[in-house]
């Protein structure tokens, strides 16, 4: 038998900590599992578990994208488009409820199946970069609800009451498992769609953003990356708006997109100083929206916009923003706001700071005849 070879025999070990790891946390939940324990359940030392997982919050975080990813990977997509917003919301709702445990279950495996990040998220950091994330699948969610090319800001509050209410009767069912009837929750979520909100104005700070940098400069971006709705691999040199967003803001993608042209290809690249940790949580929570809007909306009604994980910063660095080969230890990568416009191969506007995604969409095509979204 040919020997398995340093990196394989590292994807083994890290396979059957994970295999130990779901076990220990099904069992005793995040708070009360053990490493030591993980350890033995994997027949591994605890150095082993730690060479391949910086610690318990990042083992636990790698349990759940691996769930998430799995559940994307086996969504089958609806035979057709349904007819409204409000039954696709409902039907959003009644995938996302799957979720809630049942009377019987563990708590421990009640809280796997719920995604709960209970206890887990102990640093302001985290915190704040989960706040970014719940307005980021709103907006995603308002992408798949409405039709294209735009989607105005009152659909996108829609679809943040709409998570609202699904992440509040999780909370319940965490601590009180069977409380709540999913069928109620689902209409309920269903006539969100139709609730009069008013679309807001731009908001005050736009005006006083930047505008894009003029360029005309040979872009090279990095190969090998992948949208993470189609699952397609991304051309970050086609014609389009790339917008590289830290953990910590992504919910200024919502202004780039808005502003952005109809025949704009619009990129969100997430990047994050913490791949282990927050950047799990970021692929955690976008992963299992994705695929639950792969059941509900047919491959050309799912988000017009692209997301891309960037875990080793390329694209920032791509643009000389970070040093090749690591991350700059006095940039705050969580924070970070570059964007670009690209036509015919060369970057025709660059922009950083806050707003940078928005000065960019916003920056003159070589087109005359662009015209925006809204």
């Amino acid at each position: 038998m040919a020997r398995l070879t340093r990196a394989q025999q590292q994807e083994r070990t890290r396979a059957a900590v994970l295999v130990a790891a779901r076990r220990e946390f099904a069992e005793h939940g995040y708070v009360e599992a053990k490493i030591d324990r993980i350890a033995e359940r994997a027949e591994l030392t605890r150095g082993a578990v730690y060479s391949n997982f910086t610690g318990k919050r990042a083992l636990y975080l790698a349990v759940l994208v691996d769930d998430v990813e799995r559940a994307r990977a086996a969504a089958a997509p609806p035979a057709e488009a349904l007819a409204s917003a409000g039954q696709a919301l409902g039907s959003f709702a009644r995938v996302w409820l799957e979720r809630l445990p049942f009377l019987g279950d563990t708590p421990g495996s009640g809280h796997l199946q719920l995604r709960s990040l209970s206890g887990v998220l102990g640093t302001e950091p985290a915190r704040a970069a989960l706040a970014e994330l719940v307005r980021f699948e709103a907006l995603l969610l308002a992408l798949a609800l409405e039709p294209r090319p735009g989607v105005p800001a009152g659909t996108v509050r829609r679809a943040g009451l709409a998570l609202t209410l699904l992440h509040g009767a999780a909370a319940v069912a965490e601590n009180a498992p069977g409380v709540g009837d999913p069928f109620d929750l689902a209409r309920a979520a269903e006539h969100l769609a139709s609730i009069a909100l008013g679309d807001d104005p731009e908001p005050a700070h736009l005006t006083y953003v930047t505008p894009a940098r003029p360029a005309e400069a040979p872009w090279a971006p990095p190969a090998g990356l992948r949208d993470e709705i189609t699952g397609r691999q991304v051309d970050l040199g086609e014609d389009g708006v790339v917008v590289v967003l830290g953990a910590g803001r992504l919910s200024a993608a919502e202004d780039a997109l808005r502003s952005a042209g109809p025949e704009d290809e619009v990129t969100v690249v997430v990047v994050t100083g913490d791949p282990a940790e927050t950047g799990r949580l970021a692929r955690l929570r976008i992963v299992d929206l994705v695929g639950c809007l792969r059941r509900v909306f047919p491959a050309d009604r799912l988000p017009r916009a692209r997301v891309v994980f960037d875990d080793a910063g390329a694209v920032p660095a791509a643009l000389g923003h970070l040093p090749a080969g690591g991350a700059d230890p006095d940039a705050d990568l969580d924070l970070t706001e570059i964007a670009i416009r690209v036509r015919g191969g060369l970057v025709t506007a660059h922009a950083t700071g806050r707003g940078a995604g928005y000065a960019a969409a916003r920056h003159p095509s070589l087109d005359p005849g662009r015209s925006r979204a809204l």
